[in-house]
């Protein structure tokens, strides 16, 4: 049995940061991983056999990751920015946000919406969205702020819009065109299954789409997520923690024993604080108390293509409209009517989805004879919960993939399949990932990607960094704690304050 100051229980990217930070103070840290590899679902990986394409498998950009703990960690990883906000087809048209021409973003809205008045309406928004993120950023990383205290940083508009009341009822006034309500509203749902027009989770989810870091912006990490983790590792390992994989938490005490289950048996060791970075369900059926299972709510497709498939817009070149996030059926009646049929049990008929096309930014993530020669594409599904999966996964698969290539081929001028690249054993590059193999895989409790419903970013009683749990001596240093989520490193820097502040 040894002792350490701090346990970290899992190694993915928040474990690794509290355990960089707290090695940096000279504190004794262990960091226990169930898998072969830290990183958690930040990781790259060669998905297909004979294929040298470096994917980001599950996570797959980064906008919450404050430069603060970038600067902090010496962190080496370049974010690159993305030029194309997002492309939106309709019909024989399409909305393209160019992030570096207005007067092409203005004509594209008139194009699709026929008039001026919704896109003064996305500037108005998206302002508002800018001062929040502007004050929220710098909260992220400190004690939690009061609700008061948020209401008084936000000011009284964004308070109301995006806090008080749901964000469907937002967006039905400030806009007019569904397509462009629905673009909107994509960033409420990502991950999230819930009505926007009814559920304030909704609303939280669309404030951590919108405040990373004071801008907003999602980047490419260059050369995969993988990369992002691959720093964390290494600040992690230079500081002095020890990392241990193919170690499984079996049990945790509330006195800070820790015990893991590993090829030579089980071990048990003592810490004078324990970092959860692991699902409360998890934290839950190692502390033997009930369990309650979320459900996560996406599909991700994980696609290889020869070429970029042709648009039904001939003026807008492909290599702008994937370079951003291209939005597929997302508009707003298309989303409720996905949301009503999942509700119902059902693979929705018309899946809304969007897809990132990353070599497009970082050509690096391909090997040496595919550059030039083949892109990657992934998609991220909505409104495709855990329930859909339960009685029969791989039918359940099978049909939800289906669906969701009719979904796309319905807005391109070409089938998807027929862009796909192929393995040398002659199977397409395509890989889909449910809830339920999250579950199996990544063991993520109901596939929920966020480990539980997203929290406001402000306190509750009795909580000061938003990582304490029932008992003082373990914390919650992962995408559950308070302004956990996404792939941010706050709340490992939190938990790993909140030690040092002990």
């Amino acid at each position: 049995m040894g002792s350490y100051d701090v346990v970290v229980a899992g190694g993915g990217h928040n474990g690794l940061v509290a355990a960089a930070y707290l090695a940096r103070a000279g504190r004794s840290v262990l960091v226990l991983e169930r898998q072969d590899h830290v990183g958690g679902l930040a990781i790259s990986a060669r998905a297909f056999p004979g294929v040298d394409v470096r994917l980001s498998r599950y996570s797959y950009l980064v906008s919450l990751l404050p430069s603060r703990i970038v600067r902090d960690l010496g962190l080496d990883l370049e974010l690159r920015r993305r030029r194309y906000a997002s492309y939106t087809p309709k019909g024989d048209t399409g909305l393209l946000v160019d992030n570096e021409d207005a007067r092409a973003t203005a004509a594209s809205f008139a194009r699709v919406t026929g008039g001026e008045a919704d896109h003064k309406a996305w500037q108005d928004f998206y302002d508002l969205t800018a001062r929040v993120a502007q004050a929220l950023a710098p909260t992220l990383l400190e004690p939690l702020p009061t609700a008061s205290e948020v209401e008084r940083l936000v000011g009284p508009e964004a308070w109301r819009d995006l806090f008080r009341r749901p964000i469907g009822r937002t967006v039905a006034e400030r806009f007019g065109d569904d397509t462009v309500r629905g673009v909107v509203l994509t960033d409420a749902l990502i991950g999230t299954f819930a009505d926007p027009a009814t559920d304030l989770l909704a609303n939280r989810c669309f404030l951590y789409h919108v405040m990373g870091d004071g801008t907003g912006e999602w980047n490419v990490p260059v050369g995969g997520m993988g990369a992002v983790s691959g720093a964390l590792e290494a600040a992690a390992r230079q500081a002095g923690a020890e990392i241990r994989t193919g170690a499984e938490i079996v049990g945790i005490s509330p006195s800070g024993e820790v015990t893991f289950a590993a090829g030579d048996g089980e071990h048990t060791v003592n810490g004078g604080h324990v970092l959860v970075n692991l699902p409360p369900a998890v934290l839950d059926r190692v502390l033997r108390r009930p369990v309650t299972v979320p459900e996560g709510a996406q599909l991700k497709v994980n696609m290889v293509l020869t070429r970029l498939p042709r648009l039904k817009d001939a003026s807008v070149d492909p290599r702008a409209a994937f370079s951003g996030t291209f939005h597929i059926n997302e508009g707003r009646d298309q989303l409720d009517t996905a949301y009503q049929q999942a509700v119902r049990g059902q693979i929705p008929e018309l899946p809304p989805a969007e897809v990132y096309c990353h070599s497009l930014t970082d050509p690096s993530i391909l090997g040496p004879e595919l550059r030039g020669r083949a892109e990657t594409m992934t998609l991220f599904g909505l409104h495709m919960p855990a329930r859909l999966f339960r009685k029969n996964p791989e039918e359940a698969r099978k049909a939800a993939l289906a669906a969701t290539f009719a979904s796309i081929n319905s807005v391109l001028a070409e089938p998807i399949e027929e862009c796909l690249l192929k393995a040398p054993d002659g199977t397409p590059c395509v890989e889909v990932r449910t809830p339920v193999d999250l579950e199996r895989e990544a063991g993520l409790p109901g596939g929920h990607i966020f480990h539980t419903d997203l929290s406001w970013p402000y306190a509750e009683e009795g909580e000061r960094w938003g990582v304490e749990t029932e008992h003082e001596r373990i914390l919650m240093c992962g995408a559950s704690a308070r302004r956990g989520g996404g792939v941010s490193g706050i709340a490992g820097h939190n938990a790993a304050m909140s030690v040092l502040e002990r």
